[in-house]
């Protein structure tokens, strides 16, 4: 907060406002490694600088329903008996379990990363979860990552049950986050930014998000906007803003364009977009986005940042070109 208001004196700007959210139960994301033996598995997270888990059964920041399906996988995986993977050895067929909630509807996303090629290898721990989870799970995926790196993720996707994506409303608007897609973890804190985000654009503009992801801020813009164009990269995500485009009304799908590709490909559309939103990942924009902007600075930049080093890093430079030309204008 000291940073963004020292910011915020520098570019004379009134301080920013601080929200603050819950401080237990609000995680409703969650990726947790596992670990151990069939008979006593482990489900929690790296000891900071090691690969040696700490396994965590109730955590408290976690949002009641992930401890409830980390209990679950624990019981399906002590009856379908699949080994958890291990460090050492590189065996073992469960690797990850990736946890999201459906705060709506109360129901989990939940994907198992294993250690292969295809699924088969835990097709009876899929079964056990089912049976314990019944009508809270909302949909189940199998992730192969058998590639032995530090990445929790692998390339290979199976969607086993339920549904292909989890729908949550935020600030008013259903966003659809197929499995693969990059959420925020805090939905209390991002509904928030979100809401904030879409009340700085005026109504009639024309909108040009980049690195929109799901359409959380986005989608939100349809009902009032002229055009809203949205870019993302992920084919995840990019599912993700599909399906939330078909689920607005007529007239608002009208108005929707996806930009697919890398964000600073359509640097050539910041010129003609009255405002442009930006939610980069935690390094920042990226030296060719910066330098677009500050030669063809939008005549508005609405900025999400969930990486303050880089954000900073940025604007800073930005400032520095505004006073330059200052400068040479006196």
């Amino acid at each position: 907060a000291l940073r963004l208001a020292e910011l915020a004196s520098i570019a004379g700007l009134p301080e920013p406002a601080v929200q603050v959210g819950a401080a237990l139960g609000f995680r409703t994301r969650a990726r947790l490694a596992v670990r151990g033996r069939a008979r006593a598995p482990k489900l929690g997270i790296f000891a900071e600088g090691t690969h040696r888990i700490t396994d965590i059964p109730r955590c408290r920041i976690h949002h009641p329903l992930v401890n409830e399906v980390a209990a679950a996988l624990r019981r399906a995986i002590r009856a379908s008996g699949v080994a958890p993977y291990g460090e050492d050895s590189k065996l073992g067929q469960l690797r990850y379990a990736q946890i999201a909630v459906e705060r709506a509807t109360s129901r989990a996303q939940v994907v198992l990363v294993g250690n292969d090629a295809t699924p088969d290898p835990l097709r009876s721990t899929f079964a056990a979860l089912e049976r314990e989870l019944g009508s809270r799970l909302s949909g189940l995926f199998w992730n192969g990552n058998p590639g032995g790196g530090n990445a929790i993720l692998g390339p290979l996707w199976e969607h086993v049950s339920g549904e292909e994506a989890l729908r949550e409303t935020i600030a008013g608007v259903d966003v659809f986050q197929p499995p693969g897609a990059f959420g925020q973890s805090n939905a209390e804190l991002f509904e928030v930014l979100a809401s904030r985000a879409r009340t700085a654009v005026p109504a009639g503009a024309r909108v040009l998000e980049l690195f929109a992801g799901t359409g959380a801020i986005g989608l939100g813009l349809l009902g009032r906007a002229q055009s809203v164009a949205l870019n993302e990269i992920s084919a995840h995500g990019l599912r993700g803003l599909e399906l939330g485009i078909a689920a607005r009304p007529a007239d608002e799908r009208s108005r929707a364009e996806i930009l697919p590709g890398d964000a600073a490909s359509f640097a050539d559309r910041l010129g003609s977009a009255d405002s442009v939103i930006v939610d980069p990942p935690r390094r920042g924009l990226g030296p060719e986005l910066v330098d677009a902007i500050l030669a063809h600075p939008p005549a508005q930049l609405v900025y999400a940042s969930c990486g303050l080093d880089a954000f900073l890093r940025e604007t800073a430079r930005w400032l520095e070109m505004k006073g330059r030309r200052a400068i040479r204008r006196a």
